[in-house]
């Protein structure tokens, strides 16, 4: 029986990766440099550096908008998008699913990166909006195998942008995806008739394609604005940081007039290497342009070592900053954790030694963080 190639390096277990939630672990292959429609967002690279250099800088230059080398934020439309008192759900169903369009697929990730990672835009018309921290449901084509005669299962995925979508307009979406490859663990060479259905559909798909499209899903990680002041610790491995991604345009990017956001966001993201981070450039320019509004801190398991000399895991990142993450929480912040199912077990274990050590007893915390809906969990 195959397992998933994709190995999960940025977080220690040892489970296949393969995802609950239609392989949002994908990979695209060649690379498709296809350019958004919106010329704006395509930087210029430098003909002095090297080739790698290069193309890992055309690779996040062409998802980090120009516009970020300002203070000014941008305008979106159309700010209707912002009167819903509650979020959109379900609005297109599997039995009824939206026909969207294929924008481009740009590969996000640099030469050296372990599988391959896509960002996928899509154009819905503004006919299937959805709120930060939502889920779109991607019907792939062909007949489902253990029901002949039906569609695909619906597949999720995180949406990776603010409900204006990379165009500002509210009629796209974005989706952040690693092709899923599985290996057989008798030969080690790879099974392509195994791969991820879904993911491979994704990422080989052109500008102009139709896509099947189910939802807005979900609640779990919707951002809570009622504070525009809040501290939010954003804990991520891999594509998990496409829902950070929507949280932290809206808080940094955008200019949203009722969401002014003056409280702290603190991202950590679990990869493999410096080539495998992703939106690297975006999060980069906020570091810079708020301070004191947003921190970064990366876990490059093949490239860092933690405390002990072992990989450095994401779990290794919270355990390094432990005291001031649960003063944080202490305080009122919430705390949200998106990406594969094995990074939970590692992340609790660290939590739970952390409250010891200071005297706390996990199980209790964790009760009261979810009764104060300060605890947000979205693995697959």
């Amino acid at each position: 029986m195959a397992t998933a190639a994709a190995a999960a390096s940025q977080v220690a277990v040892s489970a296949p990766v393969v995802s609950s939630r239609g392989a949002r672990s994908s990979r695209i292959q060649g690379g498709s440099n296809l350019s958004f429609t919106n010329r704006s967002w395509i930087g210029t690279t430098l003909a002095s550096e090297s080739k790698v250099a290069a193309q890992r800088r055309h690779v996040s230059k062409v998802l980090c908008s120009v516009q970020q080398a300002s203070k000014s934020k941008v305008a979106v439309t159309p700010l209707h998008l912002e009167s819903a008192k509650e979020p959109p759900l379900n609005t297109y169903k599997p039995k009824g699913p939206y026909t969207a369009t294929i924008v481009s697929v740009e590969r996000a990730v640099g030469p050296n990166a372990p599988g391959e990672t896509c960002h996928v835009v899509i154009d819905h018309g503004g006919n299937v909006p959805y709120w930060e921290g939502q889920s779109y449901g991607i019907i792939p084509p062909g007949e489902n195998p253990k029901k002949p005669g039906n569609p695909q299962n619906v597949r999720l995925y995180s949406i990776a942008s603010t409900r204006y979508g990379d165009s500002f307009d509210g009629k796209t979406a974005s989706l952040c995806v690693r092709r899923a490859v599985y290996y057989d663990p008798q030969t080690g060479k790879e099974d392509p008739s195994k791969n991820g259905v879904c993911s491979n559909f994704l990422c080989n798909s052109k500008p102009g394609d139709k896509i099947q499209l189910t939802g807005p899903s979900g609640k779990i990680m919707l951002l809570p604005e009622d504070d525009p002041n809040a501290t939010h610790i954003m804990i991520a491995t891999g594509t998990g940081v496409a829902p950070y991604r929507g949280y932290l345009r809206r808080m940094f990017m955008e200019d949203v007039p009722n969401y002014r956001f003056g409280g702290l966001a603190w991202l950590f993201l679990g990869v493999a290497n410096s080539d495998s981070l992703l939106y690297d450039e975006e999060f980069t320019s906020y570091l810079k342009q708020y301070p004191d509004n947003f921190r970064f801190d990366k876990a490059l398991s093949r490239e860092q070592k933690n405390k002990n000399g072992g990989k450095m895991y994401v779990q290794d990142k919270i355990e390094e900053y432990s005291d001031e993450i649960f003063k944080l929480l202490d305080g009122g912040a919430h705390i949200y954790f998106c990406g594969l199912k094995g990074m939970m077990p590692g992340i609790q274990e660290t939590l739970k030694k952390v409250a010891e050590q200071r005297g706390e007893s996990w199980d209790q915390k964790l009760s009261q963080l979810k009764k104060n809906k300060q605890w947000h969990v979205e693995v697959y």
